[in-house]
């Protein structure tokens, strides 16, 4: 029997535009800043993201999902320093231009085991993404009062 798994979802909302915010994903320079800064990708469909999110456990995820400015779908590669699972954990980057101008960032993770020995991996999965977004926002909306938009 398969255990029960959890997630955790972040939003963020930003005051610049959704292919800015795309870019901020994809482009690997944009990603070690705000992200990790060993981020890795080769930003397409099939693609690679390779992060240490937590500053403690290096994640490798497949790209399966690739929108340009929509969405970007990780699925979280087996590791070996993670206790078992039977889910796949998953991250999905959702963007959406915002009603007022600016962007909408969604994350939303799930499949975590919720199990004890998971316990610590899921505190340190759900804080360091909430971190990463938090300097994104730092970073993109700091650019966008620079610029004067």
């Amino acid at each position: 029997m398969k255990d029960k798994t959890r997630g955790y979802a972040h939003r963020i909302d930003l005051a610049t535009d959704v292919q800015t915010v795309w870019r901020a994903l994809t482009d690997p320079a944009r990603l070690t800043a705000w992200c990790s800064p060993k981020a890795e990708i080769r930003a397409r469909a099939g693609g690679l993201f390779r992060a240490c999110v937590d500053r403690v456990t290096e994640l490798e995820a497949h790209i399966d999902v690739y929108e340009p400015g929509r969405r970007l779908r990780l699925i979280y590669l087996p590791n070996a320093a993670l206790p078992p699972a039977d889910s796949a954990l998953v991250d999905d980057f959702i963007l959406e231009p915002a009603r007022a101008g600016g962007t909408i960032l969604r994350l939303l993770g799930s499949g975590v085991p919720g199990t004890a020995q998971w316990d610590a991996q899921y505190l340190r999965l759900r804080t360091g993404w909430q971190a990463a977004m938090t300097r994104l926002k730092v970073m993109l909306d700091g650019a966008t009062r620079r610029e004067g938009t």
